[in-house]
């Protein structure tokens, strides 16, 4: 499917989607306790993905929904395995979602007996998982890739038992965070000394689940930057996990997405709207930090965090707009909707720390330079980040490619709303952005949404 952008303006209000990150934390662990309900759980590609997981070891999940249409209330019960999860019959298919597949690698090394078998698509059999495999290993499992290079397949034979091991996080925080939630579990303590940890909201953000479920986990840093909950990142973390725990996570309601957000807020100021997004309260998602940097680059926005409403108000396309220079290595998912603010900014932004982009659904870093570059944007590839030129005007209308990659899909969508006359087949001004069918993977909503609030947005058969 492809989606045909004309420049056009947006504005009113809207609700932001749950967020796709504690959907997945809620039902792992949920999956692993005893009688759980999710409120507002995210229903995506990736979510049903660990829904199946779940399902596959032993858990048994319902879903019920309330009111009409993709954005009716949706409720999830869950049966959990109480701690002892079950060898799946068959092939655990994790589709296109790392998530899914490192969490249930590390869920699957506690089952007593067999071998779980788990895969996913041409896409995520691409992506390392060295790191989490060798941990898995050095407490107490039997864990290997079957090409022997760390990607899936993966087959996993437990029992976990704790102990300490040593991982390096600079590819992923999700391999710390498997490990979180299946540690707890084990049969003995676990200290696990995460170095070089990208994207540390993520481990913040599974910790808090772990604390509504009834696990604490302690945490020591180093860094010259101070403590975990504090700016910059620490060199060194010491996860400190008990052992021989279970899981009581009775209910838990889903907060809005600040990734998914974000599409939204950045839209409004990228075509000079008032736009007000409700269901983005306070939550440990390092992605409300949009807020902060949208704010930084020019934009007149607002967060009523009591309220949870954040509102755009801006008078002239792109006015105020400015070069930022920001380290993104917290919020890395959030580059791609930043690069396009930053495409139309008075100035240069400088993004760095996000060396880690390269491992996510593509090679982020380099495929968004590609594709912006189609829309006449002045962007440069760096080891670990990107170097933009802003236009301070309007982008040149084209026809680009999302690469099946979710976020370079809605972002590139962002960027067609702001394009004048174009180079592409359509008429004059529309951008044309292919195999858009991904954004189903955390927004299946997306282009409704945005058509809702008033963008000029057709969807055709590719």
């Amino acid at each position: 499917m492809k989606a045909v952008v004309s420049r056009s303006w947006i504005g009113g209000e809207i609700d932001a989607p749950p967020s796709k990150s504690y959907t997945h934390r809620a039902i792992a662990v949920a999956s692993l306790g005893r009688r759980s309900e999710l409120l507002a759980p995210l229903i995506s590609a990736d979510t049903e993905a660990t829904v199946n997981a779940a399902r596959c070891m032993g858990a048994l999940v319902e879903l019920e929904g309330e009111g009409e249409g993709e954005r009716k209330k949706m409720r999830m019960r869950v049966e959990g395995v109480e701690g002892r999860p079950i060898t799946p019959d068959d092939v655990i298919n994790a589709q296109n979602s790392g998530t899914t597949l490192r969490f249930f690698t590390a869920i699957a090394s506690l089952c007593e007996e067999g071998a779980t078998v788990i895969t996913g698509d041409a896409s995520l059999r691409k992506r390392p998982n060295g790191p989490l495999l060798q941990s898995l290993n050095d407490l107490g499992a039997e864990v290997f890739s079957t090409k022997g290079d760390g990607t899936a397949p993966i087959v996993v034979r437990g029992r976990l038992k704790g102990g300490n091991t040593d991982i390096d996080g600079s590819i992923s925080s999700q391999f710390v965070s498997a490990l979180l939630i299946a540690c707890p579990l084990a049969d003995h303590e676990t200290c696990i000394r995460a170095t070089n940890l990208v994207s540390l909201p993520y481990v913040e953000m599974t910790m808090e689940i772990l604390a509504k479920a009834g696990i604490e986990v302690g945490v020591e840093g180093e860094s010259d930057s101070g403590a975990m909950a504090k700016g910059g990142g620490p060199d060194l973390l010491s996860f400190h996990v008990p052992g021989g725990g279970r899981y009581e996570l009775r209910e838990f309601t889903v907060p809005g997405d600040f990734s998914s957000a974000s599409y939204l807020l950045a839209a409004a100021a990228l075509t000079s709207s008032r736009l007000k997004v409700r269901n983005l309260f306070p939550s440990a998602q390092g992605d409300s930090r949009i807020v902060d940097i949208m704010r930084d680059m020019g934009v007149g926005v607002k967060w009523e965090r009591n309220h949870g409403a954040v509102t755009v108000d801006v008078e002239v396309a792109g006015a105020g707009l400015r070069g930022i220079s920001i380290d993104m290595s917290k919020n890395p998912d959030l580059v791609p909707t930043v690069a396009v603010l930053a495409a139309i900014a008075d100035g240069i932004t400088e993004i760095t720390g996000v060396a880690h982009l390269r491992y996510k659904e593509s090679d982020r870093l380099a495929i968004l330079t590609g594709e912006l570059r189609k829309l006449g944007v002045k962007i440069r590839e760096r080891r670990d980040g990107l170097l933009i030129e802003g236009t301070n005007t309007n982008l040149r209308a084209a026809e680009v490619h999302s690469h099946g990659d979710h976020r370079l899909a809605m972002a590139l969508t962002l960027a067609g709303l702001c394009t004048g006359t174009g180079t592409g087949t359509g008429s004059e001004g529309e951008t044309v952005i292919e195999d858009v069918e991904c954004v189903t993977v955390s927004y299946p909503t997306f282009f409704d949404d945005l058509r809702q609030l008033g963008a000029d947005i057709r969807l055709l058969a590719s």
